[in-house]
C-alpha cells in the first residue's frame, strides 16, 4: 500500500507561483511512475504533468507547458510540481498519483495510477 500526501497549495495572485509536494510512503517510490492532475469546481479532474520513475521522461499538459515543471527526488520519496505564471484558470483541486506496475512509462489516464492522495487546493486570483 502507498500514501500519498500533497501540500503547498493556497492563495495566490495571477503571474504568481507555488510548488506542490507529494511525499509518498513506502520504499519502492523510486519503481513508481507519478503524475499530477487537476479537479476544478463543476468539471472532471484532468491531467496535469507525469513524470518516470527516474525522472529522464516528463510529459504535460498543454495548458500548463511552459509554466509547469514536474520532478522528483527518489532519495526523499517526494514528487515536485513548480507552478510559474499562474492564471486564475489555474484554481483546482490537485492531487498526485503513483502508477507502481510500469514506472518507466508514462500515463495520461486517470485508470493508470493506483494510488491517488487526497488533494491540496490551489486558488489563483485575478
Amino acid at each position: 500500500q502507498v500514501q500519498l500526501v500533497e501540500s503547498g497549495g493556497g492563495l495566490v495572485q495571477a503571474g504568481g507561483s507555488l510548488r506542490l509536494s507529494c511525499a509518498a510512503s513506502g520504499r519502492t517510490f523510486s519503481r513508481y511512475a507519478m503524475g499530477w492532475f487537476r479537479q476544478a469546481p463543476g468539471k472532471e479532474r484532468e491531467f496535469v504533468a507525469a513524470i518516470n520513475w527516474s525522472g529522464g521522461n516528463t510529459y504535460y499538459a498543454d495548458a500548463v507547458k511552459g509554466r509547469f515543471t514536474i520532478s522528483r527526488d527518489n532519495a526523499k520519496n517526494t514528487v515536485y510540481l513548480q507552478m510559474n505564471s499562474l492564471k486564475p484558470e489555474d484554481t483546482a483541486v490537485y492531487y498526485c498519483a503513483a502508477d507502481p506496475t510500469m514506472g518507466w512509462v508514462i500515463n495520461v489516464f486517470e485508470y493508470k495510477y493506483d494510488y491517488w492522495g487526497q488533494g491540496t487546493q490551489v486558488t489563483v486570483s485575478s
